[in-house]
């Protein structure tokens, strides 16, 4: 068992879903292989997403999750099998997202399948993404009179 490899592509999914919520979209496209296909599906889309190479994906979330979406993805349960070079793995993960402009929270979950190549500088970077979602909700902040977004790092004063 090829303890180095796990252990690098565990730290690569973290990076992903951490340079996703931080917008960080230089160190994102980063994690994806040149060639990478990415697979997403949302109710809230209203349409699977197939978008296939580093720019097409990273491209796709620089100008969807702009300042006004704020998201935070967590994932666990790692399976993760090494073969040389190459590797596939599933991760359970929860999701939340608060488009402001909209006045919307989604809270979903499900399983993210991955394949994984170590690329000829040494780095694993994801070659295919995807997920299943177990579940996905929204509701309106507009029903939640409570409701206040007290941070939000990406908005500018008085726009919280």
């Amino acid at each position: 068992m090829d303890l180095a490899a796990l252990e690098a592509i565990r730290r690569l999914k973290y990076r992903y879903f951490r340079t996703l919520d931080l917008k960080l979209w230089d160190e994102f496209a980063d994690t994806l292989a040149v060639d990478a296909e990415g697979r997403y599906g949302t109710h809230a889309l209203g349409k699977a997403l197939v978008l296939d190479g580093r720019a097409a994906i990273t491209d796709f979330m620089r100008q969807n999750l702009g300042p006004s979406v704020v998201t935070t993805h967590v994932a666990t349960q790692p399976e993760i099998d090494v073969e040389g070079d190459t590797a596939t793995g599933s991760w359970l993960f929860e999701d939340t997202v608060i488009a402001t402009e909209y006045g919307v929270l989604i809270r979903g979950s499900g399983y993210y399948s991955d394949t994984y190549r170590r690329d000829g500088d040494g780095q694993w970077r994801i070659t295919s993404t995807g997920y299943q979602r177990i579940y996905e909700a929204s509701q309106s902040l507009a029903d939640t009179p409570s409701f206040h977004l007290l941070t939000n790092m990406w908005a500018t004063a008085g726009t919280d």
